[in-house]
């Protein structure tokens, strides 16, 4: 966002501002803000029509910022609003830190859970394996060709010997 747009949000003069952000520079490394040079500038004013007009013939090209320059700002501005934004934000960081902490004892918790019951199902797990092997071994058995002799009805499968 620009700085005459946060200036708007903020309540607060565009000169001010750009005052508070100057006392502060320690505050906005260049990921947080930086400003447009005037080739930058130019090109934006060519390409939007929707700025405001007094900001387009200001000498000083303005500043633009990230997310966390946004939010940065709102602790060095001294009117109501920016009072107000920098107090949200402190709250939406102590709600996630509390969220976050109980999802990583839910978390563990379900872990405990299921290393508790993986042990007490080893056993069904091990007849289970055990049954799915037999009867493989059982369905290999019945397409082995049986020896010995041979009558009528064992060969019309009518037998009533267990194979």
């Amino acid at each position: 966002m620009l700085d005459f747009d946060l200036a708007e949000m903020y309540e607060v003069e565009n000169r001010a501002l750009k005052q508070a952000v100057k006392r502060n520079l320690d505050r906005f490394p260049n990921d947080f803000m930086f400003q447009l040079t005037r080739k930058e500038w130019q090109e934006l004013i060519t390409n939007c029509d929707k700025l405001p007009e007094g900001v387009k013939f200001s000498p000083a090209t303005p500043f633009a910022f990230a997310e966390q320059g946004v939010s940065m700002l709102s602790s060095v501005l001294k009117s109501k609003k920016a009072i107000q934004v920098n107090i949200a934000i402190m709250r939406a960081f102590v709600f996630i830190r509390q969220y976050a902490l109980s999802h990583r004892d839910l978390t563990e918790k379900l872990k405990e859970l299921e290393n508790k019951y993986d042990k007490q199902f080893e056993g069904v797990y091990e007849a289970l394996d055990y049954l799915i092997k037999k009867d493989k071994q059982q369905d290999n058995q019945k397409e082995r060709k049986r020896i010995g002799f041979e009558t009528d009805a064992t060969k019309n499968g009518t037998s009533t010997h267990p194979k």
